[in-house]
């Protein structure tokens, strides 16, 4: 079993940073493709960045040039640096890790982001 714990949120001005992080138990975090989804009042979950066992990323157009997802395999750990926050970051951020068909799909319990205008 895989267990993701996000941390790092909390309340920042526009303008200002935060780094997420988010760490997985178990093994096999080095083959998993990571992932950071966010979901605001009343709205769908949706994609903000990806990271692949091979350190690809892909950003959604709303985060690029402003946001850098990583990830520290010795430490079990994928980050998401988010720089220029807007008021519409504002979120519940969750972290999501694919560790194929075989062992399963996990999500982290999710941390919060609120941006002050």
């Amino acid at each position: 079993q895989v267990q993701l714990v996000e941390s790092g949120g909390g309340l920042v001005q526009a303008g200002g940073s935060l780094r997420l992080s988010c760490a997985a138990s178990g093994s096999f975090f080095s083959i998993a493709a990571m992932g950071w989804y966010r979901q605001a009042p009343g709205k769908q979950r949706d994609l903000v960045a990806t990271i692949t066992s091979g350190s690809s990323t892909y950003y959604a157009d709303s985060v690029k040039g402003r946001f850098t997802i990583s990830r520290d395999n010795a430490k079990n750990t994928v980050y998401l640096q988010m720089n220029s926050l807007k008021s519409e970051d504002t979120a519940v951020y969750y972290c999501k890790g694919n560790y194929g068909l075989t062992r399963g799909v996990y999500w982290g319990q999710g941390t919060q982001v609120t941006v002050s205008s």
